[in-house]
């Protein structure tokens, strides 16, 4: 396609000289001569070897942000050692105000914010092939599987709560509308989505994945390192209901289920893992109005 119209230059490509002996200009007799089809393609490669240059170029900046994101990661306030260690990429989150901290948990009160969520295959929160599974169905939508072909950046945590049932109740959800599961034993993994879109977030191709908005609350939250189970999970929430039950002035709001938070990728060392097990509270009564 390239060949179909000779390339020609103008003007010798050395100054030359007339019968007078003096050197001629370039514009007082133009020559033309036409480039080879191995000169054209010499000059075909080394533009795009340009181009590849910049575009690697580019591509490494874009790799080192993403890495600085993970090897130069954010600390919260910690209470202990354990919570000390624990580390959390440096990446869009959700945002939350402590109300007040105790030994063994706090109280935040947090934003509202939108997520992207699936229904998780199978009865547990945490086996690794249900877990992998929802992932990669949120990560699609996330980085381009919508309407709109957006790709969106990654933002944290990954929540992990067991469905809230109570019925045939609808809910409205934006933009899309969706029905609560009867199922109690199932589990839904969301991604919080960037705050820049608020609502105007594109739809999914996958008609498993609903975007819903999670209204300004309450929780009581207790951090943990490692790698998370459904035993740690259910260990980890028994000891936050009990401790709770100390709490003058919060409670357990009624029906709330258990909530997990995951901050890190799955590379990251144990113990510097960070992980949360959250109830939504309410103040108490005495409390409501102070």
């Amino acid at each position: 396609m390239f060949l179909n119209k000779p390339l020609v230059m103008t003007g010798p490509l050395y100054p030359t000289r007339n019968s007078d002996g003096y050197r001629a200009s370039l514009s007082s007799s133009p020559q033309r001569r036409t480039m080879s089809a191995f000169e054209t393609r010499v000059s075909l490669v080394l533009a795009l070897v340009s181009q590849a240059s910049s575009v690697s170029q580019r591509l490494l900046m874009d790799l080192a942000s993403e890495t600085a994101k993970y090897a130069f990661p954010r600390r919260f306030e910690s209470s202990n050692l354990e919570e000390a260690l624990m580390s959390v990429p440096d990446l869009e989150t959700v945002k939350f105000k402590v109300l007040s901290r105790k030994d063994q948990y706090e109280i935040r009160e947090v934003e509202p914010y939108f997520i992207a969520e699936t229904t998780m295959p199978g009865k547990n929160g945490f086996d690794f092939y249900g877990a992998s599974q929802s992932f990669n169905v949120l990560a699609e939508y996330l980085f381009g599987e919508n309407t709109t072909k957006e790709r969106m950046e990654m933002t944290t945590p990954v929540f992990t709560r067991r469905n809230q049932s109570d019925g045939e109740k609808m809910e409205m959800t934006t933009p899309v509308m969706t029905k609560k599961l009867q199922d109690q034993d199932k589990w839904q993994m969301s991604f919080v989505m960037p705050a820049k879109y608020g609502a105007n977030l594109p739809s999914p191709k996958d008609q498993s994945v609903r975007i819903k908005e999670v209204p300004r609350r309450l929780v009581a939250v207790v951090a943990f390192s490692g790698f998370v189970t459904d035993e740690e999970v259910k260990l980890r929430e028994s000891k936050l209901r009990s401790a709770l039950t100390n709490d003058k002035q919060f409670q357990v709001k009624e029906g709330a289920q258990v909530e997990v938070a995951q901050y890190n990728p799955p590379f990251t060392l144990p113990f510097t893992r960070r992980n949360e097990v959250a109830l939504e509270v309410e103040r108490k009564r005495s409390y409501q109005y102070k």
